[in-house]
């Protein structure tokens, strides 16, 4: 099978498409041919840096929608044939930028049936991602303010769609440019973060995501209401963030995105409810991942960028 490798760190160009054996799905393991497969910033930040991974070689990519192939012992969910899609464990479950991942059954959910493979592989871990942060850690309810910033950017834009289908008033920051995309979703009040900071804007906020860094996680503490939150998707950072939100009276999270399937069926029924849908910037082939990862790194994508295997 094919897979895109990279043996050191650097620019787009150490990703190369290599032959590799087919994996063998162990037991509670079903084997997925990958039909698509997302390209997330997690991806070009690993393929430069190492992150969580370490030297190569390595695989990267975390989320897919493809076909069982073969299910391992005691796999009782899917059959061969079965449309799944899903997220693979990160950060250590990489490696679903190949033509088959072999992996625990419980990470993959039926594809919904409204979208064809490359929609459904730009789902998983944006929307994993926005509905932890949003539902489990925020518990976002109808009437409360939500900030999103960067929505335009592909947890952001789903983000934005998901706290609507809480019923929440959304605030949005992103390039003018992208303004008329975030009403078109929903976001009720849109910010440019280059013409004035949000907080001067945005106050009595009951949720805001995070997914800059730097000294954005801090200062949207100052956008919240008592008792509000900031979840911020970056793992790390100053320890300023979780003292000056006790300070103020609120709360701060650092976040991880986990597998679920359940979670996955409840995005799977905002999806058949037309709540959700990824916007899709734009598709490659297996063998074009440097060039989806060089224009990935431009910071103008609005949406996802999606693999195909075919």
């Amino acid at each position: 099978m094919r897979a895109v490798v990279q043996r050191s760190l650097g620019e787009p160009d150490v990703l190369e498409v290599v032959d590799t054996p087919r994996p063998k799905p162990r037991t509670n393991e079903v084997l997925v041919r990958v039909k698509a497969a997302s390209v997330n910033p997690t991806d070009w930040k690993h393929r430069e840096n190492g992150g969580f991974l370490g030297e190569p070689p390595f695989v990267l990519g975390w989320d897919l929608s493809g076909v069982v192939e073969e299910v391992g012992i005691g796999v009782a969910r899917f059959r061969p044939g079965d449309e799944v899609f899903g997220m693979l464990s990160y950060p250590f479950g990489h490696g679903a930028h190949a033509d088959y991942v072999a992996a625990p059954a419980s990470w993959f959910a039926p594809k919904p049936e409204s979208l064809d493979h490359v929609q459904a592989a730009a789902l998983p871990l944006v929307s994993l991602t926005a509905w932890q942060a949003l539902v489990e850690y925020a518990d976002v309810q109808p009437g409360q303010r939500v900030l999103v910033h960067a929505a335009a950017g592909g947890v952001g834009h789903v983000a934005v769609q998901i706290a609507k289908a809480r019923g929440a008033y959304v605030i949005g920051t992103a390039s003018a440019a992208k303004h008329d995309f975030l009403r078109e979703l929903g976001a009720d009040e849109v910010v440019d973060y280059r013409d004035r900071d949000v907080e001067e804007i945005a106050h009595d906020v009951d949720a805001v995501l995070d997914t800059l860094g730097g000294d954005t996680s801090t200062r949207s503490l100052h956008t919240l209401r008592p008792g509000g939150i900031v979840v911020s998707l970056l793992p790390v950072g100053s320890g300023d963030f979780y003292r000056e939100a006790d300070e103020l009276g609120v709360r701060a999270v650092r976040m991880l995105v986990d597998s679920s399937r359940h979670e996955l069926l409840s995005i799977t029924d905002l999806v058949e409810q037309g709540a959700l849908r990824a916007t899709i910037a734009e598709v490659f082939g297996l063998d074009q991942a440097a060039e989806a990862h060089r224009r990935g790194e431009t910071g103008r994508t609005t949406g996802k960028l999606v693999l195909t295997t075919d």
